[in-house]
């Protein structure tokens, strides 16, 4: 331990490839680990190295989470515990060196990483707690007085508009581009959004650099694909799930997500740039090299679910760099990355046109003809699951719905996405290897939705009318919450939870939900009387949203059993040649051991969270509701090893060597899909 302090203090690297030196491996955002000393050949005799309890039990019995890729640098592991605490632990013994303890006022949130920064001089951790950047010495794990206000920046200052809310967090680590900082930010996904713009901080002092509105302003580029000020009426189209950097060329790499809200805009009439779009800036300045929208006018909440993957591919005789992006609707777009002319062809098609007054629905969307998707595009009568037992009932459902092809725009009656809405691919990405293969864990489960009308008084407003506006999205028709767990039910919320508590968490957000400090305490009243029988009318309060109609919840779709209603494989890993395009093996992700008991091929679940793929030829993956860890042969698919773990692994496993042995390391959260917490890190590495 004391040899590795005396290099990491002197600035003395390992070999790089020793490292996991950022996000996702890197700058490229490729999960991939030239180390291959754990392979095909041993990996059978894998075994657990140590275990480090982060802490994070909220002392009330909450789920808590843990979604975060560590990093790895000179033997120094830091990660973020499931109490979102910064921390730095002995990467070979897993013993702890400094863990942070922030109080600060702000709400919860589920870290997905931090992001290590050096100019030889210095080294420093930043990472987003609630609201707040926080630079931090990577030493002693202590703020950075110097940088920005006493260590942090207040992520609200600078993308304020009339009548939204202050939820804004950097849940995804920041870019580092030199000494800059580019940072996205997750932000509320209803009306009261703030704005989604991208910013640059300067690495030693935290000052601003420069923006780029994602949402443009009079005269700026784009500005004509909305209605006029919706700047300023409008939030979202932010950069929630992280960037990758190209750092020869000096190119940040921006996916961005949908406008807010997500499933109407009869607001925001037209295609709407840059919500939904890969944006190439210049990393220096913040100007906009070139872009590429992958929805148009998006009412499905289809944004770019991962950050961007950075790799070289081998087209008509020539290697060319290239940028690509995932799709929840389980789409690759791969572009050229200095022009960004796509490399592949992608073909606009026409869509079904939305029945919503007011909605005026793209006609057409971006298909990528190449690669072909990695997910199934529609869920009709023949694609109901031969193990449901209540078949006709789903299939009743079915024939009064909306289903059949993907893009169809929500109406008042049940609206089928397939892959869900959160996937197809989510925002654990993909892995590439040094062979231009890409390897892409992703979901196949129905979900339905379905818009309802709002009453738009201006000041006079029920707890029903309330709840509608602003929780029934998220929490369904009946404050039932989703059937998985991972929204809550809320009904007779009283019993379980003190009105102090309930306040509290309108005021700050919690997790996924976002702060309502914007609507007054009258309303926050009238919301806890509704979910506890007592309808009232309000006088006074902050009356209703400006939104003519919101959704009736995020509602996964599941048997009488509880398995999704669609046929299997509900999870799926699949292998694709870059240089070509064509996929080159797909297997199920994850069991349930009750149907395999019953001699039931492999049907995979529902999963969260990224692979991790190395020269070993191996792919390391968690991220499924069974609870193991798994070792996959990369060149077919085939499964070589698996561990359970303490919990869940809802994260992206990390790849590293310390005194030349190697590791692989994995966040155990759970907390998601009805499964038990964890605060555990688990390393493993040959005996």
């Amino acid at each position: 331990m004391f040899s590795v302090l005396v290099l990491f203090s002197f600035g003395i690297r390992p070999p790089a490839k020793s490292n996991w030196p950022g996000y996702n491996g890197g700058d490229d955002r490729n999960h991939f680990s030239s180390q291959n000393q754990i392979n095909t050949e041993n990996v059978k005799t894998l075994k657990e190295a140590w275990r480090y309890a982060s802490g994070g039990a909220d002392g009330e019995g909450n789920r808590t989470q843990m979604q975060c890729n560590p990093i790895i640098i000179d033997g120094i592991l830091f990660g973020v515990s499931a109490a979102s605490q910064a921390f730095a632990i002995d990467a070979k013994t897993g013993k702890e060196i400094w863990k942070t303890d922030i109080q600060v006022e702000t709400f919860n949130m589920t870290s997905r990483g931090l992001t290590y920064w050096s100019d030889k001089k210095e080294s420093r951790i930043f990472f987003g707690y609630g609201a707040y950047l926080y630079g931090l010495d990577a030493k002693t794990g202590k703020p950075i007085k110097s940088f920005g206000d006493k260590g942090k920046i207040y992520l609200v200052d600078g993308i304020r508009r009339p009548g939204a809310d202050e939820y804004v967090a950097v849940n995804t680590p920041v870019a580092v581009y030199k000494n800059t900082l580019i940072v996205g930010s997750r932000l509320a996904e209803s009306s009261t959004a703030l704005l989604g713009d991208i910013r640059a901080f300067d690495a030693i002092s935290g000052k601003l650099i420069w923006t780029f509105h994602t949402i443009p302003k009079p005269d700026e580029y784009g500005y004509d694909t909305w209605e006029n000020d919706n700047y300023q009426n409008l939030g979202g189209a932010n950069n929630w799930m992280g960037m990758a950097v190209d750092v020869k060329r000096g190119i940040v790499f921006a996916p961005t997500g949908s406008a807010a809200f997500d499933f109407y805009g009869g607001n925001r009439k037209g295609d709407n740039l840059f919500a939904n779009c890969l944006i190439a800036l210049d990393a220096k300045t913040g100007k906009r090299l070139w872009h590429f929208q992958t929805v148009h006018h998006d009412i499905w909440d289809r944004d770019i679910p991962a950050p961007p993957n950075l790799f070289s591919i081998h087209k008509d005789g020539k290697k060319l760099d290239v940028v690509s992006v995932l799709s929840k609707q389980g789409f690759v777009f791969v572009f050229d990355r200095e022009t960004g002319k796509p490399v592949f062809p992608i073909e606009e098609r026409a869509f079904p046109t939305s029945i919503i007054p007011g909605e005026i629905s793209a006609p057409t969307q971006p298909i990528p003809l190449i690669p072909e998707p990695f997910t199934r595009q529609s869920f009709t009568e023949k694609d109901i699951s031969y193990l449901a037992e209540n078949k006709e009932e789903i299939r009743d459902t079915l024939r009064n719905s909306y289903s059949g092809q993907p893009f169809i725009p929500l109406g008042f009656k049940k609206t089928i996405f397939y892959p869900g809405t959160d996937g197809g691919a989510q925002w654990g990405g993909a892995a590439v290897d040094e062979n231009a293969v890409m390897y892409i864990p992703a979901k196949q489960n129905p979900v339905y939705s379905s818009l309802r009308a709002v009453t738009k008084q201006a000041r006079i407003n029920t707890g029903k009318t309330l709840y509608t506006q602003n929780c029934q999205t998220c929490h369904g028709l009946n404050a039932e919450g989703n059937e998985d767990g991972t929204i809550p039910g809320i009904l007779n919320l009283s019993q379980r939870m003190k009105r102090d508590k309930y306040e509290q968490i309108l005021k700050k957000g919690r997790g996924r939900m976002p702060s309502f400090s914007q609507i007054s305490d009258i309303d926050k009243k009238a919301i806890l009387n509704y979910l506890n029988g007592q309808n009232e009318t309000v006088k006074g309060g902050s009356g209703a949203t400006a939104t003519e109609y919101v959704g009736t919840g995020y509602n996964r779709w599941y048997d009488s059993n509880g398995y999704p209603v669609s046929n299997p494989p509900w999870g799926t890993l699949t292998a694709i040649n870059m240089n070509s395009g064509k996929h080159l093996w797909q297997v199920p992700l994850g069991e349930y051991p009750e149907l395999t008991a019953r001699g039931i091929p492999l049907t995979g679940t529902d999963n969260y969270g990224g692979p991790a793929v190395t020269s070993g030829n191996l792919l390391f993956i968690a991220a499924t509701k069974d609870e193991l860890f798994r070792a996959f042969d990369r060149r077919t698919g085939g499964l070589l090893w698996q561990a359970k773990l303490p919990a869940a692994g809802y994260a992206s496993a990390s790849v590293y060597a310390v005194d030349g042995k190697q590791y692989v390391v994995i966040a155990c959260g759970g907390g998601k899909l009805k499964t038990q917490s964890g605060d555990f890190y688990v390393a493993f590495a040959l005996p």
